[in-house]
């Protein structure tokens, strides 16, 4: 039986619905793989989140799977490594006291409560400051006159938390610090203009915002070790050792970038998953602010236009499940992966403009769409072709209708794109979403082998390349080692769907001008 050489890479990425965790050779091919399923909490005050407690045993929970899997494969389990890396869900909001404990319930990116603090701060900034980020939920804790503001002594992420738990060490990517703090694409770290004018609104700091902040590094570079704390709070059982190298932790747009090599100039790539978002790397900056649109950086510090919506595939799920049952009804049990094949692969069967029914996704509130609080609904003109493939088509292109918002505003702006790479739960099954997504945005959707491994598989690949040359590039790293032989498959727009979705388009924005209106005259 094969041995592990003690050496491998393992990236782990906490995503909105799994925590995933991919064993990888040094040469980031897939050895095994781990996962545990998870969901957010809605608290009694309105709160997205997930428990300090569940980000603990979602971690060790998600090791075991894979160490059970890597011991089916092998003679032994893993009991070293070469380097780790941790992603997660981007931005949110963790601030901690001076021992280093959670002053309140980690709010997620889902979280549409911080509208006053993102408007002042991007009328202060002259530069988009979304609601989701970091610094926007300090800055709306501050103007709630909150208990634990006073008490801040370091604020971080998902992925920043967890490797500092792991490493000691309060390191974040520079992809990762751009969601938490706006980021100077010069120097490489956070823009000291914003930061003063912010001590100037928000005094709380004696030695400024950016001492609360982790440091910023780029990809490549050595974000500590594995301590033995840290190797313990992974495996208990005590296998592994510690001293693995840390990679810089990313969030999900910056692992993503990586696991498409989507990190040149008029390439981007799209994640769509319980979210959907676009990072398109820019070849100059925008030609204004943009509220739809946020400007980060890739993992090696250039900057990218993206455009996050907070729903995409939830409602997917619960017409998934809805059909679910009733065939469980009538005697006919299907497992899940089969009614996802076929929903999706039904949805081609559907009209161009799906008949005359219109979805509307939103699960939650959509900043980008210009709503606080979620409503799914489905609307069928008295005409309608109501029929399951039309309803499967109108679901999935509402998935990309808000995201059609964004890239409409970068099409005016003049940010060209030569295509996008798909990643994540959408492009899993069947190649009905590259297809129909291809025809939402008018551009040339590429999917790869690795589109499904998504970003658990994109911070093994950062974690790898800590290994390499400081010489090397991460844009040489990516072309000459990971996707040197990786196929991509191309999808192009085509007319009669392109029309299609033009005119479902439409309607999903009429009705959501009457949603936005509803909700205006109920605030």
């Amino acid at each position: 039986m094969k041995k592990l050489r003690g050496d491998e890479i393992l990236g782990i990425e906490f995503g909105s619905t799994r925590i995933k965790a991919v064993l990888t050779d040094r040469n980031c091919r897939i050895i095994a793989q781990g996962s545990y399923s998870w969901e957010n909490e809605l608290l009694d005050d309105g709160i997205w989140t997930y428990g300090y407690d569940r980000i603990v045993t979602g971690l060790r929970e998600c090791y075991a799977d894979l160490n059970t899997n890597v011991e089916t494969l092998f003679a032994s389990g893993i009991s070293s490594l070469g380097a780790i890396g941790i992603s997660g869900m981007m931005h949110g909001y963790i601030p901690l006291d001076e021992n280093d404990r959670p002053l309140v319930p980690f709010r997620t990116w889902r979280n549409t409560i911080t509208g006053q603090a993102a408007k002042k701060l991007t009328g202060e900034f002259r530069f988009n400051i979304p609601q989701r980020w970091s610094v926007a939920h300090l800055y709306q804790a501050f103007l709630n006159k909150e208990e634990h503001i006073g008490r801040i002594r370091h604020l971080t992420t998902l992925a920043g938390y967890v490797h500092f738990l792991l490493s000691g060490k309060k390191i974040v990517g520079i992809g990762e610090a751009s969601g938490l703090f706006p980021v100077d694409s010069e120097t490489l770290t956070y823009d000291a203009a914003m930061a003063k004018r912010f001590d100037e609104l928000c005094p709380l700091f004696s030695d400024g915002i950016i001492s609360i902040l982790p440091t910023a590094v780029m990809a490549g570079e050595n974000a500590g070790f594995l301590t033995e704390a840290g190797a313990a709070l992974i495996d208990p059982g005590g296998s592994l050792r510690p001293g693995a190298v840390m990679a810089p932790p990313e969030g999900d747009a910056g692992t993503g970038m990586v696991a498409t090599n989507s990190i040149r100039p008029k390439t981007g790539n799209v994640s769509a998953g319980t979210s959907i978002f676009s990072m398109v790397v820019l070849e100059k900056p925008l030609d204004s602010v943009h509220e739809e649109i946020d400007v980060v950086s890739t993992p090696d510090g250039k900057d990218v236009a993206m455009i996050h919506c907070n729903n995409c595939c939830n409602d997917i799920d619960k017409w998934v499940e809805f059909f679910g049952d009733v065939l469980e009804r009538f005697g006919t049990k299907r497992n899940k992966s089969e009614l996802y094949e076929r929903f999706y692969s039904l949805a081609l069967d559907g009209e161009e403009d799906c008949g005359g029914l219109t979805a509307m996704n939103y699960f939650s509130g959509e900043p980008v769409a210009g709503l606080s609080d979620g409503r799914p609904m489905l609307i069928r003109e008295k005409n309608a072709g109501f029929t399951f493939a039309n309803l499967a088509r109108a679901e999935i292109n509402s998935a990309f209708c808000t995201l059609k918002i964004g890239h409409e505003i970068l099409e005016k702006s003049g940010v060209r794109i030569d295509f996008l790479n798909g990643h994540g739960g959408l492009f899993k099954t069947s190649d009905s979403g590259q297809r129909l997504m291809a025809n939402a945005l008018k551009t040339e959707i590429r999917v790869s082998g690795a589109s499904a491994e998504g970003g658990a598989w994109g911070m093994a690949v950062l974690a790898a390349f800590v290994l390499e040359d400081p010489e090397i590039t991460l844009e040489e790293y990516l072309d000459r080692t990971v996707f040197s032989d990786m196929i991509f498959s191309a999808t192009l727009p085509e007319d009669p769907g392109v029309l299609g979705f033009e005119k479902y388009f439409r309607r999903f924005k009429a009705v959501l001008e009457i949603m936005k209106t509803e909700e205006l005259n109920n605030a």
